[in-house]
């Protein structure tokens, strides 16, 4: 299945999510360490043109620019409107995480399975969200397209979570990248 083919979550679930959520538009968090993929997974699902605040990395880093406020999209379906936030990956940005989880129904958060250096970031960036507003939450592995790469189980393990609750993605591919997106609706409409 392409992106032009994919028309978006199961209209009954979100419809239940809408009920569940009461809040419209629906405001969903992407967060995780540096180059975890959060703008990628933005731009790939996003249904208009990505506000985005890239800037220039300095430092020599794995990609040649980052988030430095953040990346927004839309998601517009028959029956609500979501909104994609992207956090900084950065923890010198950590004032635009306070900003940025005001009003937020969940959170995605993705790490990179070629950087497990990054997960204890990750768990940093996590619970700090949480700490601020008990959201429902999944996590999405990156880079699933490589091999010797962590996967879900692992990820799963390190975070002391259901394995359910993490997902393997490859965040430049549309239904990989919806699956997740697809998973937290699931929670949220629960919740």
């Amino acid at each position: 299945m392409d992106r032009a083919s994919y028309r978006g979550p199961d209209p009954a679930l979100v419809q239940c999510m809408k009920t569940s959520v009461n809040t419209l538009p629906i405001k969903i968090l992407v967060s995780g360490p540096f180059g975890a993929g959060k703008t990628t997974f933005i731009r790939t699902l996003s249904q208009t043109e990505v506000v985005d605040t890239e800037a220039l990395c300095t430092d020599g880093s794995i990609k040649p620019t980052t988030t430095v406020a953040l990346d927004f999209g839309t998601i517009q379906t028959e029956e609500a409107l979501i909104h994609l936030y992207g956090t900084p990956g950065q923890e010198r940005f950590v004032y635009m995480w306070e900003v940025l989880c005001e009003g937020a129904c969940g959170l995605i958060l993705l790490v990179s399975g070629k950087h497990p250096g990054q997960f204890s970031q990750a768990r940093k960036i996590h619970d700090f969200i949480l700490s601020r507003l008990p959201l429902p939450f999944v996590v999405g592995v990156t880079h699933q397209d490589l091999p010797r790469v962590w996967r879900p189980p692992e990820v799963a393990g390190y975070f002391q979570l259901e394995e359910d609750q993490v997902l393997g993605l490859d965040a430049r591919v549309a239904p990989s990248s919806w699956a997740l997106l697809q998973r937290l609706l699931e929670k949220l409409c629960k919740s």
